[in-house]
Parts: C-alpha cells; structure tokens; sequence
C-alpha cells in the first residue's frame, strides 16, 4: 500500500516536472521572442535615420552640382559670345579688304588698259616715223641696213681682220697654255714608281740540301716541275735560293707559291708536284680576284660587274713593255679623275673607262682580235654602261671620240705610258716573240699544250699520245721548225722539243 501511494506520488511529481519545464520553456521563449522584436524595431529606427542623412547628404550634393553646373554653363556662354564677336569683326574686316582690292583691282585693269593704247599710239606713230624715212631716203630699212653694214665692213675690213686673227691666236695660245696647266697638275698630283724589268723570281730556301731534293734522282724533279709549270728552274751555287725564270707573270706566280708549297711539305715528286701546281693555280686565281676587287676600291670603281671585275685582276698578272698592266690601269683611272675634274667630265665614267680600257688583253692570248675589240665585247657582254664602252673604246684611236670622256681616257693613256721609266720596249719584244713561238707550236692539231723556255732557245712541245703517235711526233716537230725558220727573226738556233708521254693507271680495290 504504502509503495503504491509513493509509486503514485512519484508519477504525480514527473507529471508536475514535465508542466513547470514546459512553463518555464514557454515563458523564456516568450522573453526572446519580446526582445527580438524590440531588437528589429530598434534596427529599423536607425535605418530610417541612416536615410534620413543619407538623403540629406544627397541634396547637398545635387545643389552643389547644380550650382557648379548652371556657373560653368555662364562661363562658357560667356566665352562663345566673345568668341562670336571676334569672328563678326573678323568677317567684317574680310569684307572690307575684299571691297578695297576689287577697287584696286579694277584700278589696275583701267592702268592696264590705258597703257595698251599709249603702246599701241607709240607703235603707230614709230611706224610712221620710219615710213617717213623710207619716203625721204627711197629705202626700205633692211636695204639701209645692209648698205650701212657694208659700208662698215668695207672701211674697217683690214682692222677687223686684224682683230680676228689677234682673238684666234690668243685664244689658241690660252687654250695651249691652259692644257699644258691641266695635264702637270694631274701628272704632279700622281706619283707611281719606275717599273723595272723583271723576269725571274727568286724562292728562298733554308739550306741546300734543298736543291738536291727539289733536282731529284736522275733530274727527275726538276723535270717533272718543267713540264708541269712551264717555268726555267735555274739550281746554281747562289746559297739559300732557287731562281725561277719565265716570260709569263702568270707561269711564274704559279711556279713560285708551287715550289713554296713543295719544300714546306718535303714530299718533291712527279706526282706530288702536279698535284701542287693545280692548287698553286686555284690559289693563283683567288689572288687574281682579289687583286681585281683590292685595284677597284682603290680608284673608288663601284658599279662594275663582279666579273668584269675578276677578268681586270687577271692584269695584275700582265706587263705591257715592261709596265705592269693592272698598275697601269690604276694610275690611268686617276688621271683621268683629275682630268674629268678640271675640265668638267663625268669622273664616274672617266675612272671607270681607264680602269677597263686594257680589259682585252688579260685574254688576248686566248680569244681573236684586238684587245680593244676583245675588251668591247667583255663589256657588253656583262652589262657595262654605254658609256663606259665609248670612253673606253677610243684609247688607240680605233674607234671616234664620241664622248668628253674618251679623249679624257686616250690623254691619261698617253701620259701614264709616255712618263719617263714608265715603259722598256726590249722587255715587250722579248715577250712577243716568246708568245709567237707558243703561238706557232699551239697552233697544230694534237699540242695539249707548249712552253718557250731558256729564254726562248727551246720550244717543248706536249702533244696528246692518243692523236699523234710518235711517227706524227718527228713531222710534227718538224713542221713547227719550218713555221719559225719562215715567220719568225731571231738570233742564233730555237730547239722544238716535242714530247709524247704515254700513262697507264689502273686502281687495285
């Protein structure tokens, strides 16, 4: 009973527990939900107050914007009404002065035209006055004219003779006198030095044991760089040198840088010094094209073919009575800028037709005809100025002097060949007569090719085995004696050589 009643009393005061605690929940909710409210309607106070600045700020700024606005607005009307006045004043004043110019304008038409009839009242009465003097004399003005003249010339005719052939003597002595002062100067303002003659060149060697490598067993060296060069080798007792002798400049530069080659390598043998000489030759002809191109900037020569060019440095290689033709050619292309200066010529073309004028004969010896000629058809070909042609063409007198130019170039090749020391002619006929030997040798069917050596005592001829057999060789040799009997005046006895060599090389792989 008793645990009944406390079970009882238990259940009554959870049941208590649980309705104070929900109270107490709700009555706290209550107070939350109370200061909330207070809380958003204290929010939405401060937010009406925020407003109420903000807006105000905002007027306050519209009204200073506004009144900004409304004074610059009277600023610029201010300034486009004054700028309206200067542009009124200006138009008026346009105005004016365009009135005040017709009036001018039209002043000078009336000064114009009232000079028209007082002209054409001074022509009348000028005609009248010479009809006049027609009617009193009985002659018209171009009889009294002619019969005045006459009359002078008949009276003073021995006076004006006279003064005729005074002004033509003085004038011819002035001009004589004149000439002479151009070409000293132009001769005074170049210095070249006196060529000498020079036919041999000397390759230093360190000792002499040399030569006998460079002579080889049996002269087989020695030979074999005869053949293949086309130069004397002159071995003597001279110590520390080899002399190389040729006619040809061109032989002998080949020659030279050969040998040089050779003894730096110390291999001297057949073989290996015809493989020496074909690069002695490629290296020959770089010099050559650099000679040319160093000679063209040296004369200030810039509009030429890189060809044409090349064909000049061939000269380097080439003498003409002795005087080297390349240096010749410069100091012509100086000359005649001095030329052209003074008398008034085109120095351009002047220097450029004295550096070509020789072109021909770096290959005269190869193609027909004259060098003049031979140099006339190198230019075309590669595209020279005419001009360059006419003053070139002229300087042996092949051809008529067509420009100022040309009578320029012939005058400079005149003086850079007729200074003295300039030329030697026993040098050129030597030359000439050793190139006809070649010429004459080089002419028959079959000759690969021929050299004129001991200073023109011995002709060696090289023919190619496959078209003359050794037969044909003793015919050969003396054919080519005969030519030279018939065409040719030298002293003492020439001997042809003719060598017929036959190869056979076969590789073994």
């Amino acid at each position: 009973m008793t645990l009944t009643i406390a079970l009882s009393l238990a259940g009554i005061t959870g049941i208590l527990g649980i309705a104070i605690g929900f109270i107490l929940r709700w009555l706290i909710a209550m107070g939350k939900k109370g200061s909330m409210e207070l809380e958003i309607k204290q929010m939405l106070l401060d937010a009406k107050e925020e407003a109420v600045k903000i807006a105000g700020d905002a007027e306050k700024k519209a009204e200073k914007l506004l009144s900004d606005s409304s004074r610059e607005i009277k600023e610029k009307e201010g300034q486009l009404s004054k700028l309206e006045d200067r542009l009124l004043k200006k138009d008026e004043s346009l105005e004016k002065r365009q009135s005040d110019v017709e009036k001018e304008l039209e002043l000078v038409k009336q000064k114009v035209q009232e000079v028209k009839v007082v002209k054409e009242r001074l022509d009348s009465l000028a005609k009248e006055k010479e009809s006049a003097l027609e009617r009193v004399a009985g002659l018209s003005k171009d009889d009294a004219k002619n019969i005045l003249l006459a009359d002078v010339e008949k009276r003073y005719e021995e006076d004006i003779m006279m003064r005729m052939q005074k002004l033509d003597r003085d004038a011819g002595e002035r001009l004589d006198r004149k000439a002479k002062d151009i070409l000293s100067t132009a001769v005074q303002r170049l210095a070249s030095p006196v060529n000498n003659e020079i036919l041999s060149s000397v390759v230093p060697i360190t000792n002499d044991e040399i030569k006998g490598k460079v002579i080889g067993k049996e002269g087989r060296n020695i030979k074999a760089f005869e053949r293949a060069t086309g130069v004397d080798v002159i071995v003597d007792d001279t110590p520390g040198s080899i002399i190389l002798s040729c006619f040809d400049p061109v032989r002998r530069a080949v020659a030279k840088s050969a040998l040089e080659n050779l003894i730096k390598d110390g291999r001297i043998q057949p073989a290996k010094i015809e493989e020496v000489v074909e690069k002695s030759k490629a290296e020959i002809n770089k010099i050559i094209k650099e000679e040319g191109e160093k000679a063209a900037y040296e004369v200030g020569v810039f509009n030429l073919d890189p060809r044409i060019v090349s064909i000049v440095g061939r000269l380097h290689f080439r003498t003409s009575f002795g005087q080297n033709v390349l240096r010749h050619s410069i100091e012509m292309a100086h000359v005649s800028g001095m030329l052209a200066e003074e008398l008034g010529g085109d120095v351009a073309i002047a220097k450029a037709g004295a550096f070509v004028h020789d072109i021909g004969k770096a290959v005269d010896h190869e193609i027909q005809g004259t060098h003049v000629e031979i140099g006339r058809r190198i230019l075309q070909k590669f595209g020279a100025d005419e001009r360059i042609i006419q003053a070139m063409q002229s300087h042996h007198e092949e051809y008529p002097y067509e420009t100022l130019e040309s009578v320029i170039v012939q005058t400079a090749d005149a003086i850079s060949g007729g200074r003295p020391g300039a030329r030697r002619d026993s040098v050129e006929n030597y030359v000439k007569r050793l190139q006809d030997l070649e010429a004459i040798a080089t002419a028959h069917a079959g000759v690969e090719k021929c050299y004129a050596i001991q200073a023109g005592r011995e002709v060696r001829v090289f023919v190619t085995p496959e078209k003359v057999s050794d037969l044909q060789a003793l015919e050969l040799a003396r054919e080519i004696a005969k030519q030279v009997e018939q065409d040719l005046k030298y002293p003492g006895e020439i001997r042809i050589a003719v060598i017929r060599e036959t190869r056979v090389i076969e590789y073994a792989r």
